[in-house]
């Protein structure tokens, strides 16, 4: 989840005028980042292993 300050820094890193969807980008980007690192943290990824058997079941 993405604290305020972190927000608030990110706000401060774009150009003085952004577009809407510059901001929005930037956010969602960082909101993702945020989630990918706690998902690694909790263990809840697949290993290169079982990404490889779930492809190989899904290709067949």
């Amino acid at each position: 989840m993405l604290t305020k300050e972190k927000i608030q820094k990110t706000i401060q890193s774009l150009p003085e005028n952004p577009e809407i969807e510059l901001v929005i980008e930037k956010l969602l980007l960082l909101d993702k980042i945020e989630q990918g690192i706690k998902d690694v943290n909790e263990g809840n990824v697949y290993t290169g292993e079982k990404v490889r058997d779930k492809l190989g079941k899904w290709l067949k």
